[in-house]
């Protein structure tokens, strides 16, 4: 007779966790997504050029969170909570800007969180980035890395996906859901040329956003990514 135990997978501790905190959010959060793609040829022109400049490789993720913490400066309901006080709802915004970003590890994902994102230099967020990474991967982030998200990112473009939308985790109100860089024609000045393009999806609260102020959060994110320069 089959065992059945041999037919279930215990759930991680971080796994539980995760499934937790998704479901208290799918259930509280009237979530609206909107998308967009941005062209980041020149950004991955770029990207071997600031490896020698810098001295330190800089991953698409380092442009996304850099990006992504600018575009809050512009936009700050981005980082606003519901706050109930005494005097009645309203809406709080984060004192930091702080980006929780998921990396996939072992023990299930993980997501560390690189504070204060906005007032650090691109080659800063490549080497947090780096750190926060191997420390998720090897199980060795601590409790304070994994606290104070503000806004979240998550990049499954090293997995081969082009787009899809994210879930926005119960301390943040947006998510950036970031695809594949992949080749595409795209018509312009009277010819097609290929150009290497990235899909970027946003996942935003309804209570406290509303589409437009997103749309041009998503549309400053867009431009600063073509235009990489402004982020190193």
């Amino acid at each position: 007779m089959e065992n059945p135990a041999e037919n279930h997978i215990p759930l991680t501790r971080i796994q539980k966790l995760i499934g937790e905190r998704m479901l208290e959010s799918k259930a509280s959060k009237p979530c609206f997504y909107i998308e967009s793609k941005a062209d980041v040829a020149e950004l991955m022109d770029l990207r071997p050029k600031l490896k020698k400049s810098l001295g330190i490789k800089i991953t698409t993720n380092a442009f996304y969170i850099r990006a992504l913490a600018l575009a809050v400066k512009e936009y700050p309901l981005m980082v606003g909570l519901l706050d109930s006080g005494v005097a009645g709802d309203n809406i709080r915004i984060a004192d930091c800007v702080n980006v929780g970003f998921a990396v996939n590890a072992p023990q299930g994902v993980v997501v560390p969180v690189i504070r204060d994102a906005d007032k650090k230099t691109l080659a800063e967020i490549a080497s947090l980035e780096r750190i926060l990474t191997e420390k998720g991967r090897s199980d060795k982030l601590t409790l304070e890395e994994m606290e104070g998200e503000t806004i979240a990112l998550s990049n499954l473009g090293a997995y081969g996906i082009d787009s899809f939308i994210g879930i926005v985790p119960p301390p943040a109100s947006t998510i950036l859901a970031v695809g594949n860089v992949i080749k595409e024609a795209v018509p312009g000045n009277g010819k097609t040329t290929v150009r290497k393009m990235v899909s970027l999806s946003l996942a935003v609260d309804h209570r406290i956003i509303n589409g437009a102020y997103a749309a041009q959060f998503l549309g400053c994110i867009t431009e600063r990514l073509q235009n990489p320069r402004q982020l190193v």
